[in-house]
Parts: structure tokens; C-alpha cells; sequence
């Protein structure tokens, strides 16, 4: 019980609140682990000297020289509008998210052993979403405040065998908490406002492996696994005559697992560019399903589909001590019109961002400035659910970033 509290005090010391959009990867996925990795749209796979490598990829801590500590912390303001319909088309409702801007906080530990082995441990969050609507408003009915907080801790061993290759392995203990409210009908109760709320542990691992063909090119591969949570919950339903009820639940989520590829260009000491891709398979997202003592099981089917991030960064040192940075990233959607929901109300999405490193022997200074462009997703109601509209639409949706790191070498 001691180690259980302790543990979740870290875990919620890390979690991520960031409102209706998952600022940078399709889903709730989060990438947004550190300014530089920001500043570069994501594509941060083979960094010198960086002890989020952890993060990034595993396998690259071998690029970390001595001992680093790495703090960072990223700022995520977003907005996003919503239209409901009728069955005839007709606007019935409109409204905007209750915006709550957050922190995606990240924390970094890598010592080399000797010129062979590597170790380090990382803290920081791959799922997270927060979402909120107005209590009165037609989409209540479907979610009015929604929020998954995640972290993730991650021992990792890594070794470089030569010139060429390096590979890492980890595991992971991640941790999430779950809350849920809307606007449902209790059978032969009639209309409540209903709350879900848990918490969960569960365990991973990943595995990476860097090639250098020669001194200018590189190429990386990431594997993360999935996540299954077995999750306990209490349910509360507070009607609108002023009785309320409470019940334990029970409910599954599966967080999925994903394959990350890059590559690095070296075009001289001073710049270089990296491209990758990511293949989250968030087809094990294919329902949200609770089971509630007593009431039954709220069955919620989602059916998303598998899908790829793109990513492009380049970095330039000015100096022996100042490097700017530039990135441009691509999210794939994944949610289907029949498995939307105001959970995740987002689409595709594109981010552009710049940033600026400080840095000298003993230690590292960055920060950026980032802007999320997310499309609208189009959300099919549900009224044998009890939803009260026939379809919506969010729309005007963006996210504003700023990014700090600072990194300390012994």
C-alpha cells in the first residue's frame, strides 16, 4: 500500500491536462516530450548529447556522453467550436470547449557506464486527454467533461556494440486515471448526471535499434508495446429529483502499441535534417465499454482505425553554443464517424514550430513555440444511447505551444 501511494503521487505529478485536443499525434497519443523534440515537429530520434533520447528512442542514449538530467515542460493552450444537428440538418446547438490550458511535463535521467553500456530512466506522458462542454448543452448527452491522465515510467538499458549499430531495451510502468461524465438516462430512473472515475497500473515495454551506414546517415526503429488496464472505478449518478446513486464498475482500456522509423542526415558538423514516421495501431481502441454493479454494461463501440504520423525536423548550430530549430508534423485521423465522440472530438492535424537551444559543456537551455492546425471531426449520435442530436461537427480548432527544457551534464 505504502508503494502503491508513492507511486501514484509520481504518477500524477507527471500527468498531462490538456483539453479537447492531444496537442501533437493522432488519438490521445502525446509527443510533446521535450522543447527541442517540439521545436523539431517530433522528429527527435538521433539527438547528441540529449538524455530525452529515453523518449524519443531509446537506442540514441548511447549519444548522451557522461551523466544528464533533463527537465522539461510544455505549455498547451487549445481552442475548438462544435455545431449539433437534428435529423433534418438543422443547428440545434452550438458551443465551444471549456478551454484548460496544461503542462506535459517530462523528467530524464542517463548515465554511460562505460564506452559499451548505457542505463537511464525517464518519467513523462505517452496518453493523455482532457475535454469539458458545457452541462446543459445537447452534447452532454454524449460527454460533458472527459479526461484520461497517463504517465509512464521507463528503466532502460542500452548498449552500443560498435560504429554502427546500438540497440536499448526498457519496460515501462504506466499509469492511468480515468474520468468520465454525461448526461445519461438510468434505467427505470430516469435522467442523471452520471461520473466514472479510476485509476489503473498496468505494464509495458520497448525495445530500439540505431544503424549508421557512415558518418552522415542513420537510421532508427522503436517499438513500444501495448498497455492493457484492468480498471476498477466508482460510478455515481446524481438525478435530476435530487436522489443519487453509487456503484463500483468495471472497465478495459487498451492503450496500443506503435512503431516508430527514422532517419538522420548529416549535412556537415552544423546541420542536419531527420524524417520519421509512426504507425500507432489504435485499432485496439475498439470500445469503451463499463460494466456498472447492478445497472448493467455501457456499451460504447469506437472501431478506430490503425494510422501514421509524419514528422520533419531540421537543426542548425549557429555557434559553438546557439542551434535554432524547425519542424513540421502530420497526424493521420483515425476516429470513424459512427465511433466519434466528444471524448476525442479532433481530426487530422498539422504542427509548425521553431526553437532555439543554448548550450555549453555543462549544460543545456531550449525553448520553442509551436501551433497545432487540427481539423473538425465529423461525431454521429447515438439515440438509442440517449444522445439528442442526429449528428455534430467540431470545428475552428487549433492549439498554441511553448516549450522549455533545461538539461544538466556531470
Amino acid at each position: 500500500m505504502f508503494l502503491k501511494k508513492h507511486f501514484t503521487i509520481i504518477g500524477l505529478a507527471c500527468v498531462l491536462s490538456v483539453p479537447a485536443v492531444d496537442a501533437g499525434a493522432e488519438g490521445f497519443a502525446i509527443n510533446e516530450w521535450s522543447a527541442e523534440g517540439v521545436a523539431m515537429g517530433g522528429a527527435r530520434m538521433f539527438a547528441e548529447n540529449d538524455a530525452a533520447n529515453i523518449a524519443y528512442n531509446p537506442a540514441s542514449i548511447t549519444k548522451v556522453r557522461g551523466e544528464a538530467f533533463k527537465q522539461s515542460a510544455v505549455y498547451i493552450s487549445p481552442h475548438g467550436k462544435y455545431t449539433a444537428y437534428d435529423a433534418t440538418g438543422k443547428s440545434i446547438d452550438e458551443g465551444k470547449n471549456v478551454v484548460h490550458a496544461g503542462w506535459a511535463p517530462g523528467n530524464y535521467y542517463v548515465k554511460q557506464l562505460n564506452d559499451k553500456d548505457w542505463i537511464g530512466v525517464g518519467l513523462f506522458s505517452r496518453f493523455g486527454m482532457i475535454s469539458e462542454f458545457e452541462r446543459d448543452s445537447k452534447v452532454a448527452s454524449n460527454a460533458f467533461f472527459s479526461r484520461l491522465n497517463g504517465a509512464s515510467l521507463t528503466p532502460t538499458y542500452a548498449r552500443k556494440f560498435d560504429n554502427k549499430w546500438s540497440a536499448a531495451v526498457g519496460a515501462e510502468v504506466n499509469y492511468v486515471g480515468l474520468e468520465l461524465q454525461k448526461n445519461s438516462q438510468i434505467p427505470f430512473m430516469g435522467g442523471a448526471a452520471t461520473q466514472t472515475k479510476g485509476e489503473s497500473w498496468a505494464l509495458g515495454w520497448n525495445a530500439a535499434a540505431n544503424y549508421a551506414f557512415d558518418s552522415k546517415n542513420e537510421i532508427g526503429l522503436v517499438y513500444r508495446s501495448k498497455v492493457t488496464h484492468s480498471m476498477e472505478a466508482d460510478f455515481k449518478a446524481y438525478m435530476v429529483n435530487g436522489m443519487s446513486i453509487k456503484r463500483d464498475a468495471y472497465g478495459k482500456v487498451t492503450l496500443p502499441d506503435s512503431w516508430a522509423i527514422g532517419y538522420n542526415h548529416k549535412f556537415d558538423d552544423r546541420t542536419r535534417v531527420e524524417l520519421n514516421g509512426t504507425y500507432t495501431k489504435w485499432s485496439t481502441y475498439d470500445a469503451l465499454n463499463i460494466d456498472i454493479e447492478g445497472l448493467g454494461t455501457i456499451a460504447s463501440p469506437k472501431n478506430w482505425s490503425n494510422g501514421w504520423r509524419y514528422a520533419l525536423g531540421v537543426e542548425h548550430k549557429l555557434s559553438d553554443k546557439y542551434t535554432i530549430m524547425g519542424g513540421y508534423a502530420y497526424d493521420e485521423s483515425v476516429i470513424p464517424f459512427d465511433g466519434a465522440d466528444f471524448i476525442v472530438p479532433t481530426g487530422a492535424r498539422r504542427t509548425y514550430s521553431l526553437g532555439f537551444q543554448y548550450h555549453d559543456k555543462k549544460q543545456t537551455l531550449a525553448m520553442t513555440l509551436g501551433f497545432i492546425d487540427i481539423d473538425g471531426l465529423s461525431i454521429k449520435g447515438h439515440v438509442a444511447a440517449g444522445d439528442t442530436y442526429d449528428t455534430a461537427r467540431s470545428h475552428d480548432n487549433y492549439a498554441k505551444v511553448v516549450g522549455i527544457s533545461y538539461q544538466r551534464n556531470f
